[in-house]
């Protein structure tokens, strides 16, 4: 019969391709049981959105059932989001393990469609999402996420979080009266940001995500002062110019020493829905020159696509609306990479325990 070391001896065949150590050394095999050709075990990923979680399953299978006098295997993946260690002088989030911010050095790219798209993925595949909209001059995020602008303006509870779609969000527009103007300069910024992320009671999160807004202004800056990001997310568009505004963006994060873990195409392609074929309306490989171009990673492309940008105006994105749609699952696969960006880098800072 075999023996949990026999066991674990086996699955160490079995490699993370992001962190490549295997399952065993990395401390991801836990409580094996042996019931006579029965054998049961936990694999616990540091992200239920782990996109080769599937994969990973399937080879411990494989492995275990060919083992001597195993008859059935029974493998439960589980998650356990490990705390970002912050670096530098930030302070830490009560309750929040990893923060990720996403940026762009100009408007009109879709960043915040991109953001919300990202938490409601993310929370999908059983993660604890936060969503911060940051852009307290044009916070967008109540509108893409089905709340009246204002909705908090009357009464005396002040800001709090609210939940829709399983994120739970916060954004300056849950108070401000619809096509009210705010008129602050930089040091109110600041103070307003420095409560936001700070004074919330955000509870238990796996990933805060911060919806920043575009170019290198003060709400940017002192969001990346205030909170311990682990990483930032560039959104970019696909014209040949897209390299340079990343570039800026990027700049600014690496004189900040906050890492930065790629760029994500938004509206990449379009297709075309009575015959199929793809249209680069705004040209194409913007933002995969603008990742190769900065050394960084290319984490994927988000087609132009009317259901999209309708989830948006009407408060449902399109993961929520459709979330096996093409457009959704373009959604979702950039952001098990960034939740694996995340993973990796964590390893990489702190060492394996």
């Amino acid at each position: 019969m075999a023996t949990e070391q026999d066991i674990l001896d086996g699955l160490k065949q079995v490699e993370d391709p992001d962190l490549h150590r295997d399952i065993v050394s990395l401390g991801f095999v836990q409580d094996i049981k042996i019931d006579g050709g029965n054998v049961s075990f936990r694999i616990v990923l540091t992200t239920p959105a782990c996109p080769v979680k599937a994969e990973l399953k399937a080879q411990a299978e494989e492995i275990v059932s060919g083992l001597p006098g195993v008859s059935n295997v029974d493998v439960d993946m589980d998650a356990e989001v490990r705390v970002n260690q912050p670096m530098g002088s930030a302070k830490p989030v009560e309750g929040v393990r990893n923060i990720i911010a996403v940026a762009s050095n100009k408007g009109g790219v879709g960043k915040t469609t991109v953001s919300v798209n990202l938490a409601v993925a993310l929370a999908k595949q059983g993660a604890r999402v936060g969503l911060l909209d940051a852009d307290v001059t044009g916070p967008n995020v109540p509108i893409m996420m089905g709340f009246e602008a204002g909705f908090m303006a009357e009464g005396d509870r002040g800001l709090t979080t609210e939940e829709k779609y399983g994120v739970r969000l916060v954004s300056l527009g849950f108070v401000l009266p619809r096509l009210s103007p705010v008129a602050w300069r930089g040091p109110m910024v600041g103070t307003a940001v420095r409560q936001l992320i700070h004074d919330i009671k955000w509870g238990e999160l796996d990933y805060l995500l911060i919806d920043l807004p575009p170019g290198t202004s003060d709400a940017s800056m002192s969001m990346a002062q205030e909170a311990p990001i682990s990483g930032v997310v560039i959104v970019s568009t696909p014209a040949d110019v897209a390299w340079e505004d990343a570039g800026k963006a990027v700049a600014m994060f690496d004189k900040l020493n906050i890492p930065v873990f790629g760029v994500i195409e938004n509206m990449s392609y379009f297709v075309c829905p009575n015959c199929d074929e793809h249209h680069d309306i705004f040209g194409h490989g913007g933002g995969r020159k603008a990742a190769e171009e900065l050394g960084l990673e290319f984490l994927g492309e988000i087609p132009l696509d009317q259901a999209t940008r309708e989830g948006a105006d009407n408060g449902v994105p399109i993961t929520q609306s459709d979330p096996e749609s093409s457009q959704a699952q373009a959604f979702l696969r950039v952001a098990e990479q960034v939740a694996a960006r995340c993973s990796t880098l964590q390893f990489a800072t702190a060492g394996v325990e």
